[in-house]
């Protein structure tokens, strides 16, 4: 029979196993009861009821988390003319050309999120198999493809950590 070390035990007693706690209450004892020397990673599981068998009850949604992700998030920009000098002021890694577009059909990928306008979505429609396994194909669902006006807000959310 597997026995608990002394550190465990202390943290265990602390937690009432039969009571549900609120969430900032639960939040607020995951982080007094951790024994860790590092930042641990916590996951959140939630009953939601929905039936995913049913196209209409998926549940899918972007979250700006509040203190980032951690690192540096490298952002690529399709756009041109007054996109790409609002994409340039609100501090794009990379905006992106014919030139770039072409390094990234040949296996260029140096970045995290690509952001790009309606306008340029024919031209990124060329880049569909390389970047779409990747995760990195602009999609309107996931608020990447913006208009012009937006690319500011989309950037600094792409910077920020969305996820």
């Amino acid at each position: 029979m597997h026995t608990y070390g002394k550190k465990y035990r202390e943290q265990v007693a602390k937690v009432d196993a039969t009571k549900n706690y609120p969430m900032s209450e639960a939040v607020a004892l995951a982080r007094a009861t951790s024994y860790a020397k590092f930042n641990a990673t916590m996951e959140v599981h939630m009953h939601l009821g929905v039936d995913p068998k049913h196209a209409d009850q998926n549940v899918r949604d972007v979250v700006v988390l509040p203190h980032g992700l951690g690192k540096v998030v490298r952002v690529l920009v399709f756009a041109d003319g007054e996109g790409g000098r609002l994409a340039q002021e609100a501090g794009a890694d990379v905006i992106a050309d014919d030139e770039t577009i072409k390094r990234i059909q040949e296996g260029w990928a140096e970045f995290d999120v690509a952001v790009a306008t309606p306008e340029m979505m024919g031209k990124v429609g060329r880049l569909g198999r390389v970047l779409g396994p990747r995760g990195l194909m602009p999609n309107p669902k996931t608020g990447t493809v913006v208009p012009s006006a937006d690319l500011p807000r989309a950037i600094r959310e792409g910077k920020a950590g969305r996820v």
